[in-house]
């Protein structure tokens, strides 16, 4: 979980206004407790960095832990019990051994809760079978359907080519290690033709896939120049 005082100030922030000021309004919550909010809270840094979006931009990220479906359902809680009415809120999940029936409606369930208002959207961020295949497409393209184990192996490789050691889930600068030694812009385009393999099939039925690019995308442009570039034609 984020520590406790970073989110107590964030909930300060959000007493004196702050937020509601902020002209792009992001919530990321994450089905796991470490790599993905790690991953994110890279971007969120590096916005905090870029004058020009400094006090425009606010991006909250929520752990969770569970499954699937559970953390749409999280998320639409904490905007209910916040009366949040606008936004943009990405549900950032990977398929692992879950259901095809709950990573299916887990996407279904963000669906029908963005039809109710334009305002506060709901987004599905997720990964089949987990994150590490959009880490792995920073390096290569990889349109095979095998465990996720594989991914971990390549990961390690390419880690140990670079000088990196070995991967691990706890990395609180993958969003560095990705940037400086993995493509971005590729990774994204690889995540994409993916997508496009598999046009008009349900999520689990993908595989492998991951829509963690379309959180990318949004994010990257408030990134500075410098590294926009890494992400954005």
């Amino acid at each position: 979980m984020p520590k406790k005082s970073n989110k107590e100030q964030w909930r300060r922030g959000r007493r004196q206004g702050n937020i509601e000021t902020r002209e792009f309004q992001y919530y990321i919550f994450c089905e796991g407790a470490q790599t993905e909010p790690l991953y994110f809270r890279g971007f969120k840094q590096h916005i905090e960095d870029n004058p020009v979006y400094r006090n425009l931009v606010q991006i909250q990220i929520e752990p969770h832990v569970g499954n699937t479906i559970g953390v749409v359902r999280q998320a639409e809680k904490y905007m209910a019990e916040h009366r949040i009415t606008k936004g943009r809120v990405w549900c950032v999940y990977d398929k692992d051994d879950f259901t095809a029936k709950d990573f299916n409606g887990a996407q279904h369930l963000a669906d029908s809760l963005s039809n109710k208002t334009n305002d506060l959207q709901f987004h599905a961020a997720w990964s089949n079978e987990c994150i590490e295949l959009w880490f792995f497409l920073h390096f290569a393209n990889y349109a095979s359907n095998n465990h996720r184990s594989e991914y971990i192996k390549f990961l390690n490789e390419q880690f140990q080519y670079h000088g990196l050691g070995i991967y691990q889930k706890n990395l609180e600068n993958i969003f560095e290690i990705l940037l400086m030694n993995g493509n971005p812009k590729l990774a994204i385009r690889y995540a994409k033709n993916l997508l496009s393999e598999n046009k008009n099939k349900e999520p689990a039925d993908i595989a492998p896939g991951t829509k963690v690019f379309e959180l990318v995308e949004e994010l990257a442009t408030y990134l500075p120049e410098e590294e926009k570039r890494y992400f954005l034609k």
